[in-house]
């Protein structure tokens, strides 16, 4: 055979051996136990120790198959997806046992194939192929990547007892991905609880996600849980995260899926870590609205008769997945509830479908159901909270409007709402600005204080500012105001200062920039310049206004200038945010006898 039919030959052989690697099976890869197991690191927030690993499963590499993603579809689609998770569960242990001893390991796994695999193999049989492969049950996280539809609950809190009395974990995988559930975390009470990657990815600039994260938190410290969260990719997010005191922390930025487990988190990342600059976290842009009712939650769905039978209620879950409750109406007016998994429970009851799935649907149903009329504003939902009654938080509540139903709503939205609305009222005491007031103020020095870190307080007040507002109005005097907050703000770091109004004329600005005194000099003259624009042209000419005094006297005052009082804070200066406060007036005082502008404590 001459050399070109020979390559050529070569060349179509390579190309057949590709394209048959490519359109493998899943029972092919199975069979040929082809899959490589991946780790991601889990870290320490507070040190950067790597704690743990994922396994997260891969396909052959020239597979159509690689990706995790395709690879369960296709297993979906070949009715080997119990198969599939097993051979996934094995190959995770088998590779890691061999590098990354003294670490836990993370392992996904369904609720389904989880009970399944005990009922099969007992909990005995568990244990002894968990000592043959030579892995300790406390080294293991078993994640439940099955949220919803968990056939028989019930079992699987008895399953997951069992193997927690031997040393395993549990943590609940994606939480918040809108398949999750506080009645599953508050049940299963998992050890840990992984967040969506949702609630990570640009939090630093989305002040909802950072207020959830909190409610997340507050969750955790109630079910003695410890939360990771996921999708870290970026040092803005990292920092966030840390600083919200979020134990354990996932992503690309910390360690990338690798064949080999990691020993050390990514540089770049330990750097952020150990750096005592904290994040100036995003505040809501705007005070609660004060008309904000519960209408808003009414989720409008279908509803049954007061004559329905329970054989009914079963075929209307069936046919809506997403249906959550069920409301019996009776001409229009609410009479019932049926909440769905406490239905499912029920009707699942060995005989309880041939014993009463002809009988009456009401007689069953919760017929005196948390009601509530649309126009149920915020403080009446705030009252609901804080009652004795919290059925609601698990079977939801009934809309109407004049008495009519209207709707259903859930418990996690009825906290999630009045949650968020509390706190984005209280941050934002200033309409005016839409700046922090004093609480979140006092919130972020103290922050500061706990970094150890150093940082630059500063106090920012206008000269001469009551005779122009007397003069002028308030109109014009709430401009001038307005003008010195997007001074301050467009000259400050988003991601490092912080830019408090305390009320009035009266700012504060809390510095972690290096340069933060060339800033302050910028923010002085660009404010003095542009303040002036605000005063008519016989003010400008005059280089000022007559006005009354604060004894009534009428006397000439200069336009309106800003002096900024700044105070150096170093490690240990200072133990409470209100003696950072004091200081930082002091020198405010003193900046308003100089002839710039500016004063900074301990200078001359």
């Amino acid at each position: 055979m001459n050399q070109p039919a020979t390559t050529a030959a070569l060349a179509a052989m390579r190309r057949s051996v590709h394209d048959a690697v490519r359109m493998q099976t899943v029972g092919q890869i199975l069979a040929r136990k082809a899959l490589q197991a991946h780790y991601q690191p889990i870290v320490q927030l507070k040190n950067g120790d790597v704690m743990g690993h994922e396994s997260l499963i891969r396909g052959p590499a020239d597979s159509a198959l690689r990706a995790p993603d395709a690879l369960f579809q296709a297993a979906r689609a070949e009715n080997l997806t119990v198969e599939l998770e097993e051979a996934c569960l094995r190959q995770g242990l088998r590779s890691w046992v061999a590098q990354a001893p003294g670490t836990r390991l993370f392992l996904n796994l369904s609720a389904s194939t989880l009970v399944d695999m005990v009922n099969r193999m007992s909990l005995s049989g568990v244990l002894q192929a968990l000592d043959a492969a030579e892995v300790s049950p406390a080294a293991l996280v078993i994640e439940v990547t099955e949220h919803e539809h968990i056939a028989d609950l019930p079992r699987l809190i008895e399953v997951a007892s069992a193997l927690r009395s031997q040393g395993l974990r549990f943590a609940l995988d994606d939480f918040g991905d809108g398949r999750s559930s506080l009645r599953l975390w508050a049940e299963l009470r998992p050890e840990i609880v992984k967040i969506d990657k949702y609630f990570i990815h640009g939090m630093q600039d989305q002040a909802v996600k950072v207020q959830t994260l909190k409610g997340l938190t507050r969750f955790a410290e109630t079910f003695g849980t410890v939360l990771v969260a996921e999708g870290i990719e970026t040092e803005a997010e990292l920092q966030v995260v840390r600083d919200l005191g979020i134990e354990l922390g996932q992503g690309y930025f910390l360690g990338r899926p690798d064949a080999v487990p990691a020993t050390a988190v990514l540089p770049r990342a330990q750097e952020v870590i150990a750096s005592a600059v904290i994040a100036v976290l995003p505040e809501m842009t705007r005070a609660a609205s004060a008309d904000f009712t519960v209408e808003r939650l009414a989720i409008k769905v279908s509803t049954l008769g007061p004559a329905a039978l329970m054989d009914d209620v079963a075929k209307a879950f069936a046919d809506d997945s997403t249906l959550r409750a069920l409301a019996l109406v009776d001409g229009g007016r609410p009479v019932g509830l049926l909440n769905r998994q406490a239905f499912v429970d029920r009707y699942a009851r060995p005989y309880f479908k041939e014993l009463y799935g002809r009988k009456t649907a009401l007689s069953f149903a919760n017929t005196t159901p948390l009601i509530l009329d649309k126009h149920t504003g915020l403080d009446a939902m705030t009252a609901v909270l804080t009652s004795s009654d919290q059925r609601y938080l698990t079977e939801g509540f009934i809309v109407t409007e004049s008495g009519r139903f209207l709707g259903l709503g859930t418990g996690e939205q009825l906290v999630r709402v009045v949650t968020e609305a509390r706190i984005e009222a209280a941050r934002h005491a200033n309409p005016l600005t839409f700046l922090p007031g004093n609480v979140p103020i006092s919130q972020h020095i103290a922050r500061l204080l706990a970094s150890g870190g150093e940082f630059v307080a500063c106090y920012g007040d206008l000269n001469d500012f009551k005779p122009y507002n007397d003069l002028y109005g308030y109109w014009r005097g709430d401009e001038m105001i307005r003008l010195v907050a997007r001074t301050l703000v467009s000259h400050c770091d988003p991601r490092r200062d912080f830019v408090g109004h305390v009320g009035g004329d009266d700012f504060v600005v809390l510095f972690q920039s290096d340069d933060w005194l060339d800033r302050c000099e910028r923010i002085v003259a660009a404010f003095n310049d542009a303040a002036l624009s605000l005063f008519d042209d016989d003010a400008l000419a005059n280089g000022g206004i007559e006005a009354e005094d604060r004894h009534g006297v009428r006397r000439f005052f200069k336009c309106t200038t800003l002096s900024i009082g700044a105070v150096p804070v170093r490690p240990g200066a200072f133990t409470r945010p209100e003696q950072v406060a004091s200081a930082a007036a002091a020198a405010k005082h003193r900046a308003k006898l100089s002839s710039i502008g500016l004063a900074i404590e301990g200078s001359p």
